[in-house]
């Protein structure tokens, strides 16, 4: 049975070659942004994403904080910073609960400026952590959730976001953990994560004394590094552990009604791992494992009392998980534990994988842990993990991403390191050569040498990135009103595209000019994000509908014919909300078609969609253009 529910992981986690290719690109990405980052900040992503989970309906956790601000645990510690030119704070925890410290201003350096909600108790100066929530939701527009604020990415993914404090030091209070590390993780695992310290987000705990000015500690960069240490069954086994809990336990109940959290179960395999409850962790081993897990989740639910795995005195359930919710939630666990481990048919993901074996004993499904994907496959990975979007906004950063990437390439890379690579460097061509074709002014000899420049700049994106990145030399063609050519690279694009898994998105970098029709659109989403996304589909038709018009009326009509089928498919298909977009675009080549009427109706569609692309403001004034 196990082998059976093992492959069937495989299939809806990923492959241990999988998850390995997601962590890859999720790390050089992020090592690449804050390197060329320009301000005083750092940002990573946390959480499942960054451990190697693609699960539908998961959010993205990222962690930023301000890199010249940092957090001691001894005034003698001070000595390592420069006070002139740093922020200090220093942990006070003498009345705060375990896991938990309010932050006392130290210093303030030559950042006296530092715009912070700063409180005082008994003539010290603390940092207000619910304060700071407040202040940065107010200026960004986000939703307070936890210790996070919350927001939707432009592909209609949750995110949460914690702005957090860093300390290069471990907390005193978790120094057991250390003694505690004698079989797992490895030492040059535990040397790691201590070497790297911790981190604070704003949020206290309920039963404090200052429950609105604590922090929390967090340890969430260490849970990284003890994940990516795991075997591919001790993933698999927490990942089923995610999927007990979103598909069984809090199948069908609300938000504010859900106990536990994905956080308890990390937790539970985090202990059963370094007590060596299981002596051998395998595909064949993997229900035992799990079965393992459930029932110290059990015992502790029973007991009333989670250990943090970092500082055992922080019961996660205290306050949460108390009197009639924890006896009601026992008697769940409890009624699940007499079914035996039969209660995962419940579960969608796996019922079938058991109901093979249970139907025909002699059934056979079994990888080996380490077995390599196929070449096919491993190239369709990497290709859905890097995306299709350009992450640069700021395009003062492009000569720093370059020489960051010439550093890189004379060292030994995997292949996915080349392929994320070649693909940013695909989108730094892309970037300069449009903002060279939309300055360029000069004599007509040089506008010649500037235009074969520009075109082989968008010939080497098109070969390091993706097929869809033909469209960008399309996009050149009919902005130079090289209408034929523009229309014979969408025809090779159609070509290729059948023939492989492609993005279904294209991004639009929103500070540079690419075709004149879709200006207000990038302008008016200026304030959402760096990027507009439009369906790859729905872009193809535009521009084949906007360079037939000069060359092929009834090519047009078709054209404009097969993107409003194309708008349906999109619709349809697409997990993405990219209704408002793809209206916007229908309505636009309607009204140039002359079919104002039809246009009006898509513009008006366009505005009743989710909000994913914020182009309210130029959908509007295209309504008013009309009605002029």
């Amino acid at each position: 049975m196990s082998e059976s529910v093992y492959v069937a992981m495989c299939r809806k986690i990923g492959t241990q070659q999988q998850v390995s290719i997601r962590r890859e690109i999720v790390d050089i990405n992020e090592w690449l942004t804050n390197q060329a980052e320009t301000r005083p900040k750092k940002s990573v992503i946390s959480g499942s994403q960054k451990e190697g989970f693609r699960l539908e309906g998961s959010d993205v956790d990222i962690m930023e904080w301000l890199t010249h601000v940092r957090v001691i645990w001894d005034l003698h510690q001070y000595k390592f910073y420069n006070i002139r030119r740093q922020v200090l704070f220093v942990c006070d925890s003498s009345a705060s609960p375990p896991g938990f410290t309010l932050l006392l201003l130290f210093s303030v350096g030559y950042h006296q400026e530092i715009k912070a909600p700063y409180l005082k108790i008994n003539e010290n100066i603390y940092l207000s952590s619910s304060r700071i929530r407040e202040m940065v939701c107010e200026e960004t527009f986000l939703t307070m959730h936890g210790p996070c604020m919350s927001g939707k990415l432009l592909t209609s993914v949750e995110f949460d976001i914690a702005i957090c404090f860093a300390s290069d030091f471990w907390p005193p209070s978790a120094i057991s953990w250390i003694d505690r590390c004698r079989t797992w993780p490895p030492i040059s695992v535990v040397n790691d994560i201590v070497r790297n310290g911790c981190h604070f987000v704003p949020i206290g705990h309920k039963l404090g004394n200052h429950a609105d000015n604590e922090w929390r500690i967090s340890f969430s960069q260490a849970e990284t590094k003890l994940v990516y240490s795991m075997s591919h069954t001790q993933f698999l086994t927490y990942g089923l552990l995610k999927l007990f809990l979103k598909e069984i336990i809090n199948d069908g109940v609300k938000d504010k009604d859900k106990l536990l959290c994905s956080y308890h179960m990390k937790t539970t395999v985090f202990w059963a791992i370094q007590q060596h409850a299981l002596s051998y962790w395998c595909p064949q081993n993997l229900l035992a494992g799990f079965w393992i897990c459930f029932k110290l989740l059990l015992k502790w639910v029973y007991n009333g009392v989670c250990p943090n795995f970092f500082i055992p005195q922080n019961n996660m359930f205290l306050g949460k998980i108390q009197g009639k919710t924890q006896t009601h939630l026992f008697r769940r666990l409890y009624d699940m534990y007499k079914m035996g481990i039969a209660f995962l048919l419940n579960s969608p993901s796996i019922r079938s994988s058991m109901y093979n074996v249970l139907y025909n004993p002699q059934h056979k499904d079994f990888i080996q842990e380490d077995c390599p994907i196929a070449k096919d496959n491993l190239d369709a990975s990497i290709s859905d993990e890097i995306g299709s979007q350009c992450l640069f906004g700021n395009q003062g950063n492009l000569q720093k991403y370059l020489h960051l990437i010439e550093q890189m390439i004379c060292l030994p890379l995997t292949r996915c390191k080349v392929a994320c690579l070649q693909k940013t460097t695909g989108c730094i061509f892309r970037c300069i050569a449009f903002t060279i074709s939309h300055n360029c002014t000069d004599s007509n000899k040089r506008e010649y040498v500037v235009d074969k420049m520009i075109h082989k700049m968008l010939k080497l994106a098109a070969q390091f990135g993706c097929v869809t990145d033909l469209l960008f030399i399309s996009m050149y063609y009919y902005k130079t009103c090289r209408y034929r050519k523009a229309l014979s690279v969408i025809e090779v694009f159609w070509g290729k595209r059948r023939s492989r898994s492609e993005p279904h998105f294209l991004g639009l970098q929103k500070n540079i000019h690419f075709i004149d029709e879709l200006r207000p659109e990038q302008h008016a989403s200026r304030q959402r994000s760096t990027v507009l996304l439009i369906p790859t589909i729905v872009l193809c038709y535009m521009l084949e509908f906007l360079c037939s018009r000069h060359v092929d009326t009834i090519r047009a009509q078709a054209a404009l014919n097969d993107l409003q089928a194309g708008l349906n498919l999109v619709l349809y298909y697409d997990s993405f909300d990219f209704g408002d977009i793809s209206w916007e675009i229908l309505g636009i080549c309607q009204q140039i078609a002359g079919y104002h009427q039809a246009a009006l109706y898509s513009y008006q569609q366009s505005l009743r969609q989710v909000s994913m692309a914020s182009i309210e403001t130029a959908t509007r004034q295209r309504i008013r253009d009309l009605q002029i």
